[in-house]
């Protein structure tokens, strides 16, 4: 029992470091920093084109 009236009376070296490092919360931060905004590609039109030869090979063969 006295060794936790000490502990409370005289803070130690260690007490004192821990608070001073972790004695305040961080900031906060902003929701407009956690989103990225990048513009979209442009869709590129032979990528989705009907290629007739292409269909008769992947359903035929």
């Amino acid at each position: 029992m006295p060794q936790t009236e000490r502990t409370e009376k005289a803070p130690d070296a260690a007490e004192a470091a821990r608070r001073a490092r972790f004695g305040t919360l961080p900031e906060r931060v902003r929701v407009e920093d956690t989103v990225e905004e990048r513009p979209a590609t442009v869709p590129d039109p032979a990528r989705d084109a009907y290629n007739e030869d292409e269909w008769l090979v992947r359903n035929c063969l």
